[in-house]
């Protein structure tokens, strides 16, 4: 997170437990989604007629990268239950962000051009050197047109590339020329 994590607690005695619980609870959103701007957490006891008894509402707010990311959760008899219940809605609305993130980000991939620089027949794979002499991982699953069996090395091809366990990887693969068994 780039601001520090901030932690309001109101009407109510703060407890050295509960600010760790809180402290989790965040630890565990960023670990979820890493680019977690800002985050803070308020738990509040609200003034209420007696009858009514203890109530708690907890509010997260979650700056993101392009958003906002607001969740409210009123009338719990337990802090701890209105904290579940708040972070619950909070990895859900991360959730829907990083979807949408990821479907921008698809959305734009731009093709590359590359070689065949080794290929694998048997095993089913091959690399890609790009025009930036980094090689790329590709799998026969990811070659689109002509076939796996019918790329060569040298072919020229078009790639997007996305990132592998490791490794830079080549998807979408198509050659621009056909090489065909003679």
């Amino acid at each position: 997170m780039q601001s520090p994590l901030q932690i309001t607690i109101r009407d109510i005695s703060s407890s050295d437990a509960l600010e760790a619980h809180i402290r989790d609870k965040v630890e565990k959103l960023e670990n979820f989604f890493d680019r977690i701007v800002s985050c803070h957490v308020v738990v509040e006891m609200p003034h209420k007629h007696h009858h009514q008894g203890k109530e708690f509402n907890v509010r997260i707010n979650i700056g993101v990268p392009g958003n906002d990311i607001v969740v409210n959760r009123d009338h719990h008899e337990d802090p701890y239950v209105a904290l579940r219940e708040a972070f619950d809605a909070a990895k859900r609305q991360l959730e829907d962000h990083a979807r949408r993130m990821q479907l921008k980000t698809k959305a734009h991939a731009a093709d590359q051009i590359g070689h065949v620089a080794r290929i694998f027949y048997e095993e089913g794979y091959g690399f890609i050197r790009g025009q930036d002499s980094v090689e790329r991982y590709f799998h026969r699953d990811n070659v689109i047109d002509p076939s796996f069996e019918l790329l060569q090395e040298g072919d020229e091809v078009k790639f997007i590339e996305e990132l592998g366990a490791e490794t830079p990887q080549a998807k979408r693969v198509s050659a621009g020329k056909h090489h065909l068994p003679e």
